[in-house]
């Protein structure tokens, strides 16, 4: 059991974590959420002894890690999947790791198995992808066969089977007893996994609940309605009967009306009694995405904003600035010529022919009895002698 009591840590006027208190239980998996500099990275560091807390105590299983006994058999992490030698295999990476710990070889291509890396075992991890870095860093964790396990972001850079793979590691491993405390923003993985949720706020406690708990208490659940397309009468009638009756209705862009207060039984039988026909009844629960984002929403320190993209949107390309692209001739105008030669495309330009720009506007209407006056002088024709 991992038990935090007033945790605190302060790097200069900096407060990254103030008076945290909690406790992650044996035999389930703990999520740890929180915005982008919320204070994860800097508790699961805390709870291994890798920074010292300003205040307030971080125990495991009683003791303090750096008390512990041989603390890699017991407590196994992954906060960096980059901590490792490049220029080692990853045979060799785990291979050193378990000769510090007194973890027998044969351990090293057990957990090399688990984590699918038993074929590039021999290979230099400098060379692996972010999803094989960080199947090698969970076999570092699972080396010792540890009961307390932490993951920073297990599943960053995994494939989508890769991702499954983790889930039911963590099931697997809290159904085992053991304690399985990991750290994440995908909340849908989290939905699938956690047992237990603890959140962070700008480094203090907003939630310590079960994950079922916790949507149900930040989130409003709500039932769909449909009537019939084009029958705004019904719509209409239905609307009102369940206002009536205490609901709360919103129509919603495609048709549909969003209703709150009422149970569906009871709303459906109001239905009945207006004489309403319904193509869809049907009750929405929140996600756990939609719950986090609503409990967080003051504690987000970046946001981000359109892009206005001011002053960078030019005139299109192939007009020259200030002049609009032609919408073909005034009455009694003509086109001023453009870069076509006179022999047409392909011939060598008639003299004057390129760079010369429209009129404003892009055409000119003569006096009567005129012809257009002829283009200015433009640049001398291409020659092959000017590529030399």
């Amino acid at each position: 059991m991992i038990e935090a009591i007033g945790l605190t840590k302060s790097f200069g006027s900096k407060t990254a974590v103030y008076n945290l208190t909690f406790r992650v239980q044996p035999g389930k998996v703990t999520g740890f959420l929180g915005p982008n500099g919320a204070g994860k990275s800097t508790t699961m560091r805390m709870i291994l002894g890798l920074d010292t807390p300003s205040n307030g105590s971080v125990t495991i299983g009683g003791y303090d890690y750096r008390q512990l006994p041989n603390a890699p058999r017991q407590v196994g992490a992954l906060l960096d999947a980059n901590a490792k030698h490049g220029g080692r295999s990853a045979r060799s990476h785990l291979l050193c790791l378990a000769q510090l710990s007194g973890i027998p070889a044969r351990r090293v291509d057990e957990v090399m198995d688990v984590v699918g890396l038993s074929q590039v075992g021999g290979k230099r991890s400098k060379g692996f992808s972010l999803g094989m870095g960080q199947r090698l860093g969970i076999a570092a964790a699972l080396l010792g066969d540890p009961q307390v396990l932490l993951f920073d972001e297990p599943v960053n850079g995994l494939d989508p089977e890769g991702i499954r793979w983790v889930r039911e590691l963590m099931r697997r491993l809290a159904s085992e007893g053991r304690t399985v405390f990991v750290s994440s923003h995908l909340m849908s993985e989290m939905a699938q996994t956690a047992d237990h949720l603890i959140v962070i706020g700008r480094g203090q406690l907003m939630a310590d609940l079960p994950v079922k708990t916790f949507i149900e208490q930040n989130s409003t659940s709500f039932a769909r309605v449909r009537v019939p397309d084009n029958e705004e009468a019904q719509r209409e009638a239905l609307t009102r009967a369940l206002g009536e009756a205490g609901g709360q209705v919103l129509a919603e862009p495609e048709g549909t009306l969003k209703v709150t207060g009422l149970e569906l039984p009871r709303i459906s039988e109001l239905a009945h009694q207006a004489d309403v026909r319904l193509w869809e009844l049907s009750p929405h629960h929140a996600s756990l995405e939609e719950a986090y984002m609503r409990m967080t929403q003051g504690a987000v320190d970046y946001r981000s904003t359109v892009d206005q993209r001011a002053g960078l949107q030019g005139p299109p390309v192939g007009y020259a600035q200030g002049y609009a692209p032609p919408q073909g001739p005034p009455q009694g105008g003509y086109l001023v010529p453009e870069a076509v030669p006179a022999g047409g495309y392909g011939a060598p330009p008639a003299p004057g022919g390129y760079g010369v720009p429209p009129a404003p506007g892009g055409y000119q209407t003569p006096p009567p009895g005129q012809v257009p006056p002829p283009p200015a002088q433009g640049p001398a024709p291409f020659s092959p002698k000017d590529a030399r």
